[in-house]
């Protein structure tokens, strides 16, 4: 334990420090790693879902907003462009073709008389929210695809792949043998 350089400072954080590192390098065992990552992977995956049923809910949310503050006789003061509006009504879950999203869009209020053609500016945006990976075309047997909005993954530094199976073996080192206090090596 002496032979660990603490960092400059008052001694008591000099103290929690050299103790600190001697617990980390000595104490912990691979067991202790493996619970703590199965615990992190389990709260990041909860938190994932959790994550998709608020967007859902805003999504609905903001659809009754609009509807309801259209229905009293009220302007929204910052005014909904193409693309988020889009974004709103896809989120709902549902595959949507580009005449649903229009459908949609007319319902919530959405004044799409400003574009000469509101099916070619809608198909636009659902093009290239398609291309930017927001939404995904689902194509159909009747020739009419429609979109789909494209849930956020559950991992994002751990694949779902790299997740199932530190579940399903318990393994997530590439060691044969796991560390153990007698085959480690003392920092100098």
């Amino acid at each position: 334990m002496s032979n660990v350089k603490a960092s400059s400072g008052p001694p008591v954080c000099r103290r929690l420090t050299l103790t600190y590192t001697f617990s980390i390098n000595y104490c912990v065992t691979t067991d202790t790693y493996r619970s703590a990552l199965d615990a992190a992977i389990a709260e990041y995956e909860r938190l994932g879902t959790e994550r998709r049923a608020i967007d859902k809910r805003l999504s609905e949310l903001a659809q009754t907003i609009g509807t309801l503050s259209r229905l009293v006789g009220l302007v929204p003061t910052v005014p909904l462009g193409l693309t988020d509006a889009c974004r709103l009504v896809l989120r709902g879950g549902l595959p949507m073709t580009p005449v649903d999203v229009r459908d949609r869009l007319l319902g919530i209020g959405m004044d799409l008389s400003v574009y000469a053609n509101d099916l070619a500016a809608i198909h636009t945006v659902l093009k290239r929210l398609n291309e930017a990976g927001e939404i995904r075309l689902v194509p159909r047997a009747t020739g009419k695809s429609q979109y789909l909005w494209q849930a956020p993954p559950t991992a994002v530094a751990i694949s779902p792949e790299i997740a199932a199976h530190i579940r399903a073996h318990g393994e997530f080192h590439t060691d044969p043998k796991p560390a153990t206090k007698s085959n480690r090596k003392r920092k100098k």
